[in-house]
């Protein structure tokens, strides 16, 4: 019994380190998508995409003092 605790104990990191790079595939991957769709929203619709750049613009003005 002791041996198979350990064995399960050996396998952990590996399963560890496979979940995380299967995170960071998923997270690249909805980043991408995340920016392909502003990208498009920006070409369909270009004057409310200027307003909220100018309003983001406005945004960072306001912590730059």
């Amino acid at each position: 019994m002791p041996d198979r605790q350990q064995a399960d104990d050996a396998d952990e990191p590996g399963r560890d380190l496979e979940s995380e790079a299967a995170r960071r595939r998923r997270r690249a991957q909805f980043l991408r998508e995340r920016h392909d769709a502003k990208q498009l929203r920006e070409r369909v619709q270009p004057r409310r995409a200027r307003a909220a750049r100018m309003r983001q613009a406005m945004r960072m003005r306001a912590f730059r003092r």
